[in-house]
């Protein structure tokens, strides 16, 4: 089937939202080109699990795109048209599985030598529609806040050696009830500005208790999902046959209810903690992964005004069928190793953050959680400073706004 040929009655197993959306764009999408349109189709089909950014930005795309005239639309989309495509995927069901078919055409891509064209068509029409649809900053500075080191008595190494150029590192700050003052902060945002999925609270651990006005996921609060899921990739491992291709495309049509989610709820959340958990390398048994890939997927599927992400200690590496056993027995934690990993994953938290829109507003705080040092990253901080005098937390966020 060709993009020319689609109906409203092609859409009828897409959940309601997507389904509107489609059928209001449908003129527009019978007109673009097949190495196109599944890649666009794979972000309507998700259209009602998506946060309101997401849904925000794609219906800003394609309310662009239908305002183009027809050689306008032709021009911005010339560099597809010219892909080559083999006869298996024009056959395939492109509607129903678009993230198939994109899957399947990056293979092809590579094989038929056409990756370049591609690669130089989709920049070329990123920044077309960057240009027409520019960001917006948000209304409110973002703030973001790494917590490191649970459980770790002492550390006498040197820490966020790449963070210090940017801000203030302080060497004194006030351990005390440090969590505490931290977790009241973002529920004092929530309450302030209260918009669906903006503020955040994401726990490698067990975690503190918290307002409800925060979006909040958990490594320990998804224990059950976790064990679910290990337990089915162990036995389509065990299948004869079965290589990472295929086993990514079962974790891929996987649905929350699959892996005992979906009772929450919040359907929104429940897909997002799913694709943690099935996309994500390592999040289903490595805590201090879990909690650097969701703050990573937070910040750029719902770009919150606030995350506080606190990292917690994961077990000892051991070798990867152990890793995915079915032993309940408690795994050894490393909590060195998992300082280790904490440092470097909220330095990709505060690069995360850096890439949205409104970064020159936008502070960022980390603290080795109970000791006395801290990173204030903000347009009021200095950089590459230092300071050795006795500091609260509440000070530093007060400071860095």
């Amino acid at each position: 089937m060709h993009p020319r040929d689609l109906t409203p009655e092609h859409f009828k197993s897409y959940a309601p939202e997507a389904r509107n959306l489609a059928t209001k764009y449908l003129l527009l999408l019978r007109r673009w080109p097949l190495s196109f349109l599944p890649s666009v189709l794979r972000e309507i089909v998700e259209y009602d699990c998506k946060f309101p950014t997401e849904r925000e930005a794609l219906e800003k795309e394609l309310e662009v795109l239908s305002s183009l005239a027809p050689e306008q639309l032709d021009s911005w989309l010339s560099g597809f048209a010219q892909i080559r495509l083999s006869t298996e995927l024009e056959h395939s069901d492109w509607v129903n599985a678009p993230a198939q078919f994109v899957e399947q055409l990056s293979a092809h891509l590579w094989t038929t030598h056409q990756l370049d064209g591609f690669r130089s068509a989709a920049i070329a029409y990123a920044d077309r529609l960057r240009a027409a649809a520019p960001s917006q900053p948000p209304q409110v500075p973002r703030l973001g806040i790494s917590v490191i080191g649970k459980g770790v008595s002492s550390y006498d190494e040197p820490l966020f050696r790449k963070l210090r150029v940017h801000g203030a590192y302080f060497s004194r700050v006030n351990p005390e009830n440090g969590l505490r003052t931290l977790l009241d902060a973002v529920a004092e945002r929530a309450k302030a500005h209260r918009v669906a999925f903006a503020h955040w609270y994401i726990d490698g651990g067990e975690p503190a208790d918290h307002d409800s006005a925060l979006t909040f996921i958990s490594y320990e609060s998804l224990e059950p999902a976790r064990a679910n899921l290990l337990r089915k990739m162990r036995s389509e491992i065990d299948r004869p046959g079965m290589g990472p291709e295929t086993l990514r495309t079962i974790l891929a049509r996987m649905q929350p209810a699959d892996i005992g989610l979906g009772n929450s709820g919040n359907a929104i959340l429940d897909r997002f903690q799913l694709k943690l958990l099935t996309e994500g390398s390592g999040t289903q048994i490595f805590s201090t992964t879990f909690t650097q890939w969701a703050a990573r997927e937070a910040l750029r599927r719902a770009q919150p005004l606030t995350l506080l992400a606190r990292f917690a200690p994961r077990q000892r590496q051991r070798p990867m069928n152990e890793l995915l056993s079915a032993s309940r027995e408690r795994a050894e934690p490393d909590v060195i190793g998992s300082l280790i990993d904490a440092e470097m994953g909220a330095y990709y938290n505060w690069l995360n953050q850096q890439r949205l829109p409104g970064t020159e507003r936008s502070s960022f705080l980390v603290w080795f959680e109970g000791h006395s040092q801290a990173v204030a990253i903000g347009p009021s901080m200095p950089r590459a400073t230092e300071s050795n005098s006795a500091t609260e937390l509440k000070d530093l966020l007060s400071w860095m706004s």
